[in-house]
């Protein structure tokens, strides 16, 4: 026993006379650690907890067959949900901080734990739920903002840290690189230009800072892919550009007012790049200019290939949506676009988006407590169709005793396909004895028929 303690005690000291014979500097200068960047950096990001009431119905009230027929109970439950997040502080003064919409959704009661440890209850100023941010403050004293990146300079392969509270853990850093940029059509987000990257995130993280070698923000992370919801090395942030339109608007307005111009667009392939006589697929060809919009009234005109928007490059009709979806209502733009094989520049403005709506009353009188609005189709191969969705309904009344609900899509009324108030008066008045709806709720088809 006693040669075996004498053994570990000599691979002991071995151990340290061998760690304290590492070296410290190679040619005069320190070895590279991220550790001076990060004690600066770790500050700026916090710690968020999260709770609120939660109304759960049973599944079978989901769907109207077995809540009529069967008179099934409403069988709802009220309990307290909890959730956890990160966030990043962006305003010292003002106490600012940006996060995931997601992270604070239903909450009724946000806490921020700072690095230091110090606790503080946080207000919302303002939701973005289609581009998933949201702003809140914390009246706190010696708050540390962190610095903002140009996340257009990002190059795939740059190096980058997360920083967030995966699992609760507390506040964590995980390193590696952009994976990845102009990542969309992911359905994640109405709004998607993704930075992919391997940096583990995980649960908790949600919120968090993307930050490059300087600890500058390049982005917030929002999502990954994963089993489980567990990290494999691809996550999504939302690149800080585009977030610091939004966050603004937030602050300034409580909320995001998107507008319109009025046109559609389409990719350029290697077909049309031939036709165009483009050098290269970047851009986009306009399909469709709306009669009396503002497009129009610019001289945007079908077959025109943009190429900028606001002196920013397009690659895609995605890069059009996302730069036109972060500019607010009144904004003008500058649109760069190649005509007959010439560079032009037109101005226009955006508008408010005025959504259709009727009262149910005006087409019959079994769904006089809903009110329905004509919407885009919210599908991601959706070419511009509008929907007619259920806008707001009085849950004591027929048609929701009949079990349809609020932001119930309707696609056909008597098998008849519908996707504007024409159709949908024309459908109804194939029948006089009832409504067979055909309805889409959480991405479930189901069939309602109204006496």
């Amino acid at each position: 026993m006693l040669k075996l303690v004498s053994g570990l005690f000599s691979v002991f000291f071995a151990l340290e006379a061998a760690a304290t014979s590492f070296p410290q500097s190679v040619d005069g200068q320190a070895l590279p650690s991220l550790a001076p960047m990060l004690e600066t950096t770790m500050p700026s990001v916090v710690n968020i907890a999260t709770s609120g009431a939660v109304v759960e119905r049973s599944p079978l009230f989901k769907d109207p067959f077995f809540q009529h027929f069967f008179n099934t109970p409403k069988m709802q439950s009220e309990h307290r949900r909890t959730g956890l997040g990160s966030g990043v502080i962006l305003d010292a003064k003002n106490g600012y901080i940006v996060t995931n919409h997601h992270v604070i959704e239903q909450a009724d009661n946000i806490v921020v734990t700072l690095s230091d440890s110090r606790k503080f209850s946080a207000q919302i100023i303002g939701v973005d739920p289609r581009a998933d941010l949201a702003v809140i403050q914390i009246k706190a004293k010696q708050l540390n903002a962190i610095s903002l990146a140009d996340s257009s300079k990002l190059r795939v392969g740059d190096f980058v840290v997360a920083i967030g509270n995966p699992f609760g853990l507390g506040q964590t850093v995980t390193s590696g690189i952009v994976s990845a940029l102009g990542r969309s059509g992911l359905g994640i987000e109405d709004y998607e230009d993704f930075i992919q990257t391997d940096a583990s995130i995980n649960p908790g993280n949600s919120g968090g800072a993307l930050v490059n070698l300087r600890g500058e923000l390049i982005g917030i992370n929002t999502a990954i892919v994963g089993p489980n919801g567990g990290s494999i090395g691809i996550g999504f942030a939302i690149p800080i550009n585009m977030a610091r339109e939004i966050i603004m608007q937030l602050i300034k307005f409580g909320g995001m007012k998107r507008g319109y111009i009025g046109f559609r667009v389409r990719n350029i392939n290697h077909d049309l790049a031939q036709v165009f006589v483009l050098k290269n697929h970047n851009g986009v060809v306009v399909t469709q200019v709306e009669k009396g919009s503002p497009a129009q009234k610019a001289g945007l005109r079908i077959g025109d290939v943009i190429t900028a928007v606001n002196a920013v490059n397009v690659k895609d009709a995605t890069d059009v949506r996302n730069l036109i979806g972060v500019s607010r209502v009144g904004q003008k733009l500058q649109i760069d676009l190649l005509r007959n094989n010439k560079v032009k520049r037109i101005h226009t403005k955006i508008i408010e988006v005025r959504v259709p709506k009727r009262q149910g009353e005006s087409f019959v009188k079994q769904l006089a407590d809903a009110e329905f609005a004509l919407i885009e189709e919210p599908r991601q191969e959706s070419k511009g169709e509008t929907v007619i969705i259920v806008n707001a309904i009085d849950e004591v009344g027929v048609a929701a005793s009949w079990g349809l609900y609020k932001g119930d899509i309707i696609r056909a009324i008597n098998k008849i396909a519908v996707r504007d108030f024409d159709q949908m008066e024309a459908a109804i008045a194939t029948s006089s004895r009832g409504l067979l709806l055909n309805i889409e709720r959480e991405n479930q088809i189901l069939h309602i028929f109204i006496r």
